[in-house]
Parts: structure tokens; C-alpha cells; sequence
């Protein structure tokens, strides 16, 4: 195949060829284009390394009518024109709203449901999907209105634990054992494409999904549960012996981070604690 013909480039003749589109391939059916909607999922790229593979990660989403970025301490700043130029079109529509974030607890901050991207991770115990199940689940939530978060680790180690740990549940792609790695912007490109396949809109939720009136807690809620839970154990000497401190914390976050919790429920598992802790302060009463 002559590699200018598939680019859109100039041909043997010297002339330039109109751009490839699916609907003048055989290979592929011509879809309907699709279109940006309000309710879709966040992506959010923990410490990205370089530049280039971020603008690579705005232009996969793009691909999918994905919009919403959200970096956490991309190691050389922002912004970055080495990303824009690697972005072609999508700079615009993504990397000029992206938003940066110090830390991937604030970038959830709003999240709901957050997914972990990963090939590690399986030491915690969370639900674990494939993209295709991750993204169907997705579908259903944000027709509930609840928010979803893509969460992808550096480019070359991924997500460490603590970042897995603040995920609701854990998705991995069926690769080859032996290369399973894949860069940065494949695996965007993966999680948006099943989010868009078929350009279908999200599915409704199954009647009786969740009683009517309750409200789902935030990922900063479930931030401040599992701090405040921390903080009170720790004040009872709960994390124990010494070298298994940090380990048990890890449990313990990550325990709370993949419990469908409601905000009601985040209400009564901070009294509970207050309540369970209180007669190992000084005062009469319970603590605040």
C-alpha cells in the first residue's frame, strides 16, 4: 500500500490524496460521528513523564469524544509544548481545559467510581476488569448521574499501590504474558474506545440498582473517612506491630475506596468511630 495514499499525503502522481476516512474503507462500517457529551468519563494521567506522551493521550481521547483531562504532577509542568504538538487537533478541545492536580486524592476529589489502569495491583482486593466490563459498568453509572474516573500511572512503572489502593476497582487488558506492556496513549485509546464502541449512549440503570434517594459518596468523602479513620486508630495504638504499620493502613484505605458507600453511610462510619473513641479522651462527652 503506498504509505502517502494511507496518510492522506501526496501520491506517485504528485498529488496530494484526500484524507482516509472509514467510510471510504472497506475494512471498517461508517458510524454516525460522534458527539461530545457532558456525561463521560474523567481521564486522569497519574505523573506523566513526558510531554509527548500526554499530547498522544489527549489526541486518543479525543478519537472518543473524551474532553475531561486531569493531570497530577506531570514531571515537567504544565503546560507543555512538546504535548500540544503531539496533540494535532485535540489541543483545543483538551489540553487547553486540562486541569492540574498536586496530588491524585484532589483530582478525585469529585469522583464517585474511579477505575485504576494497571498490570499490577492484584495483592489488593478489588473488582477486576477488562476494559469491555469496566466501561459497561461505566455506562450504567453515569446514566445514574454518578461521576467516573480513568486513572493511568506514569509511563514507566505505573500506578504504585497507594494510587491503586484510592481506586474503586481495577481494570487490565488481556495481553501477551510475555510484552504486556503498553505505552501510555494505548491504553487510553483502549478504555475510550470501549467507552464509545458503537457510539452507542449510556445504557439505563437496572430498576432497583440502588433505593431511590440515596446519593452516592464522593471520592473526597471517602478521602476524608479513611483520614479520619487513620487518625483515631492510630491514636489507639491500632496499627501494630510497628513494621506492619504501613501495610494495615494500605488495607484499610483501600477497603474503604472500593465499598459502594452512600453519603449516608460516610455520616454514620464517622459518628461510629467518633462514638467507639471518644472514653479514650479526656472530657466527659463524645469527641468532636
Amino acid at each position: 500500500m503506498d504509505r502517502g495514499q494511507f496518510s492522506g499525503g501526496v501520491n506517485r502522481n504528485g498529488r496530494r490524496n484526500p484524507p482516509l476516512t472509514l467510510a471510504r474503507t472497506s475494512r471498517f462500517r461508517y458510524r454516525a460521528p460522534m458527539s461530545i457529551s457532558p456525561v463521560q468519563p474523567v481521564v486522569i494521567l497519574v505523573r506523566p513523564q513526558m510531554g509527548e506522551n500526554i499530547g498522544a493521550a489527549a489526541r486518543a481521547m479525543l478519537n472518543f469524544a473524551l474532553t475531561d483531562l486531569r493531570l497530577v504532577a506531570p514531571r515537567d509542568g504544565w503546560p507543555n509544548p512538546r504535548a500540544v504538538a503531539m496533540a494535532s487537533g485535540a489541543a483545543g478541545q483538551v489540553l487547553d481545559r486540562a486541569r492540574v492536580f498536586p496530588t491524585l486524592a484532589e483530582a478525585m476529589a469529585d469522583v464517585d467510581t474511579a477505575y485504576a489502569t494497571t498490570a499490577r495491583g492484584r495483592e489488593l482486593t478489588k473488582p477486576v476488569h477488562t476494559p469491555a466490563t469496566a466501561m459497561a459498568e461505566a455506562r450504567a453509572l453515569t446514566a445514574e448521574g454518578r461521576r467516573v474516573a480513568l486513572v493511568f500511572g506514569p509511563e514507566r512503572a505505573g500506578l504504585d499501590n497507594d494510587d491503586i489502593a484510592r481506586a474503586s476497582a481495577i481494570v487490565t487488558v488481556p495481553v501477551n504474558p510475555a510484552f504486556p506492556s503498553l505505552n501510555l496513549a494505548q491504553a487510553v485509546l483502549l478504555m475510550g474506545y470501549e467507552w464509545g464502541r458503537e457510539a452507542l449512549p449510556p445504557e439505563p440503570a437496572p430498576a432497583g440498582r440502588r433505593p431511590a434517594g440515596e446519593v452516592p459518596a464522593t471520592r473526597l468523602e471517602i478521602e476524608r473517612l479513611a483520614d479520619h479513620w487513620e487518625e483515631r486508630l492510630t491514636a489507639a495504638r491500632f496499627f501494630f506491630p510497628e513494621d506492619k504499620a504501613a501495610s494495615m493502613r494500605l488495607t484499610l484505605r483501600n477497603l474503604w475506596s472500593r465499598l459502594p458507600l452512600t453519603r449516608a453511610d460516610v455520616q454514620i462510619f464517622h459518628g461510629m468511630i467518633r462514638q467507639l473513641t471518644w472514653r479514650g479522651r479526656d472530657g466527659d462527652g463524645p469527641g468532636a
